[in-house]
């Protein structure tokens, strides 16, 4: 006989608490289940149930053969769910989180689309500048931008965008240019306050040597684009991606403020609960988002 049916039968008449009402939960006869029982019973060598007249009941050993029984019996039932979801439509709730601006300016402008594609799935986006807990908050996906912390997430790269130091022209105007790293301690920063190591610069030398500039900063801010109209207004350097400031630069609004040094390159994440299974619905968005933003690092981002 089969062995999970087997398994199946006896885990049922301990639920349940006899053979009838067994048979009744699996849809077959209370013959049936007893002929599984039995057969288990002769296959292992060893008594599984105490049966009277009145009750059925596990003895020791069954005690502690159900436990590991339901356990194998309860994966066998997500592993069938598991495939049966895996071909079924992207549907449900998607909880998303982004950072504001990029949110804003990005993601926003193209999730019509993706809604378009995917009617019985509703997306739940979050805008916020801070590090979220993905799985205790409940978030399917988040946008991470930058070099990711360690963890067990899972990550997908969806694009990269380049990051420089700009200011206005009335500041450099105002304040000079900075020539070297070190000048930059002479200047008016601006900071992210929503990141750990937001007052921490990791820069490139002209020479390849790595450095890093630590400064409080003249303004500390939870949102680019509240970095980025600083900027404009001449009040210091921010250090921004391409993708934030490049419009604003191109109308002649900012300029780099050290050209000579190389071009730092950051990676653009959607980040997700680790598991051998990832649900349909983060399995769709997640294709959407590399194939939306595919020509964005050519682009210039």
């Amino acid at each position: 006989m089969d062995r999970l049916t087997e398994m199946e039968a006896f885990a049922n008449v301990v639920d349940q608490g006899g053979f009838t009402d067994a048979a009744k939960k699996m849809g077959i006869s209370k013959s049936a289940v007893s002929k599984h029982v039995s057969s288990l019973e002769a296959r292992l060598g060893a008594r599984l149930l105490n049966r009277t007249t009145r009750r059925v009941s596990p003895t020791e050993i069954g005690l502690a053969y159900y436990d590991r029984a339901r356990r194998v019996l309860n994966d066998a039932g997500e592993a069938d769910a598991l495939v049966t979801s895996m071909q079924s439509a992207p549907s449900g709730t998607l909880r998303v989180s982004v950072a504001t601006d990029f949110g804003v300016n990005h993601l926003s402008p193209i999730l019509s689309d993706f809604l378009k594609d995917y009617p019985d799935i509703t997306v739940n986006m979050v805008l916020n500048n801070r590090y979220v807990e993905l799985i205790s908050e409940g978030f399917d996906v988040a946008i991470r931008i930058g070099e990711l912390e360690d963890s067990t997430l899972r990550a997908r790269k969806l694009a990269e965008t380049t990051r420089r130091m700009i200011a206005s022209p009335s500041y450099f105007a105002t304040h000079g240019r900075p020539q070297k790293i070190d000048d930059l301690n002479l200047h008016k920063l601006l900071h992210y306050s929503s990141q750990s190591n937001g007052s921490v610069w990791k820069l490139t030398s002209p020479t390849g040597e790595k450095r890093q500039v630590r400064t409080a900063g003249w303004l500390s801010v939870n949102d680019g684009q509240s970095l980025l109209n600083a900027a404009i207004a001449g009040l210091g350097i921010a250090y921004l991606p391409n993708y934030l400031y490049a419009q604003a630069m191109e109308d002649g609004l900012i300029e780099e403020a050290m050209p000579a040094l190389p071009v730092e390159t950051q990676g653009i994440y959607a980040v997700y609960p680790p598991g051998r299974f990832t649900q349909p619905k983060v399995r769709a968005f997640i294709d959407f988002l590399v194939e939306a933003f595919s020509s964005k690092t050519n682009a210039g981002w």
